[in-house]
């Protein structure tokens, strides 16, 4: 009886924690989203497309060199079945300080070669402050697994918010002071030295070294095969700073990084649905028709929302961005539907890798990652040179072919139909171009939009999908109640 007592009760505390760390996550996520749009439109008002395209060049490199320095440990700290002990935190530690120091001698060794690719040294400066960072973001990982694995999400929240609160603060005080692009990079490099510091004080745990050869050897077995596909689909970060750094400049790089932040803020709600995704599709998986019914119900879900958020800052955006950031970042407007586009095709088969990952075919993944950095990275080669700044959206548009992959791999474990989706793709692809053609011609791009409306079929669908969220908020209330 009294085994059985204290299993409910953990249970019932388990679930309070997941509660209290999904709303510590959930302003986590708000604030930062606020905080991030107030100082990207301050950051790129003061320093202007060259300078910000600059710091958007070297935080590209400097964020695929840590991705490549993760290393995957950090989920192996988290999802270890026997809980880590501190010679395994320390171990870990010494691996994530060497994994940061090799990141920044790779870094200052691609150096030239970057120089000699992008003809021009602009960039070699702040670069090599930023990779001075790599080190510390490294050796935060341990701390901050070590909080999520304790489910503190608060903790978690704390340090990455204050984080991004000094970034901003110290970034925006300096580019009104006439810093230029080293603004950005002197809060860039405070920002992520105290997340550091913030991590290790929070979880108690001081950064020691130690070193045991098969521990190294079961962290990096293990975080290899998470790590893989996470690296290639990193790769398509690098497309702006090395394809459109070369080809269009360092303006060239701050416009395309504008409208990737707009889209990005404007769809918040992709990286939580394919997270979620994980995990109700994968108690789904010994049932077929249901597991279907799921994807096809999530996608023309991801559709409607995403497709309305970005279709409706379209139709504002000719006169709402001149505004806000200034005339001079106007071709982010002939920028904006490609990108668009590509963010919301990207939300839809999201949920076909989320069902390719539930049935462990993690390969099939891979293959699509390749095939996807293939044809946007040879699609930007190819349309840069002969079409400017807008062969990067035509290469957002060739790499859209690559989701035929996915779809044919998903198509093997049962039929789909994406039926339902497309009819409202079709009726929000057109309204994202109001952007770069204005009103009078948007009368007519929204016409599509209009007639989906007057169907009864796809009208019904939005009503179910508009019923079921308020239902599922409504259920939730009650629980947490």
């Amino acid at each position: 009886m009294h085994s059985g007592c204290l299993r409910v009760k953990q249970r019932m505390n388990l679930r309070e924690q997941v509660i209290k760390g999904g709303a510590c996550l959930a302003f986590r996520q708000g604030i930062g989203l606020v905080l991030g749009l107030g100082g990207t439109l301050l950051l790129t008002r003061a320093l202007g497309p060259g300078n910000f395209g600059l710091y958007t060049f070297a935080s590209g490199i400097v964020g695929y060199l840590g991705s490549l320095t993760g290393l995957g440990v950090n989920i192996y700290l988290i999802r270890r079945h026997a809980g880590p002990g501190r010679d395994v935190y320390r171990q870990a530690f010494a691996l994530m300080l060497l994994a940061g120091i090799s990141g920044l001698l790779l870094g200052a060794a691609a150096l030239p070669l970057l120089q000699k690719w992008l003809h021009s040294r602009a960039f070699s400066a702040p670069l090599g402050v930023m990779l001075l960072t790599l080190p510390f973001t490294a050796m935060a990982s341990p701390a901050m697994a070590r909080l999520e694995r304790e489910l503190n999400y608060r903790s978690v929240a704390a340090a990455e918010l204050g984080g991004q609160f000094i970034y901003y603060g110290i970034a925006v005080v300096l580019a009104y002071k006439g810093r230029g692009v080293w603004a950005p990079v002197a809060g860039y490099f405070t920002g992520q030295v105290f997340v550091f510091v913030a991590a290790c004080r929070l979880a108690r745990l001081a950064p020691r070294l130690s070193w045991s050869k098969d521990l190294a050897k079961e962290m990096l077995r293990y975080g290899a095969g998470y790590s893989a596909s996470h690296w290639v689909w990193q790769l398509r970060s690098l497309v702006n700073p090395l394809i459109v750094g070369r080809y269009a400049g360092p303006e060239g790089v701050g416009y395309v990084a504008l409208v990737v932040r707009l889209v990005e803020a404007l769809g918040f709600v992709k990286g939580a649905a394919w997270r979620l995704s994980i995990a109700v599709l994968g108690k789904l998986q010994g049932d077929y028709p249901r597991l279907r019914r799921a994807v096809e119900k999530a996608m023309l879900l991801q559709v409607l929302v995403l497709g309305f958020l970005l279709s409706g800052f379209a139709a504002i955006s000719p006169w709402l961005l001149p505004v806000l950031f200034g005339e001079s970042w106007n071709p982010v407007l002939v920028l904006y539907p490609f990108v668009a586009t590509g963010y919301l095709l990207n939300a839809v088969f999201s949920l076909h890798s989320s069902v390719l990952y539930v049935f462990c075919r993690n390969w099939e993944v891979a293959w699509f990652h390749m095939t996807h950095i293939l044809l946007f990275a040879g699609g930007a080669l190819f349309f840069l040179p002969r079409f400017g700044l807008p062969g990067y959206g035509l290469a957002e548009l060739a790499a859209l072919l690559s989701y035929s992959v996915i779809h044919l791999y998903v198509r093997k474990l049962f039929r789909l139909s994406c039926a339902g989706a497309a009819v409202w793709l079709a009726s929000f692809l057109p309204l994202f171009f109001v952007s770069c053609l204005g009103w009078p011609a948007g009368i007519f791009l929204s016409l599509p939009l209009w007639a989906t409306l007057a169907l009864p079929g796809p009208r019904k669908d939005l009503l179910k999908a508009v019923l079921d969220v308020k239902m599922r908020c409504n259920s939730r209330d009650s629980k947490e109640g």
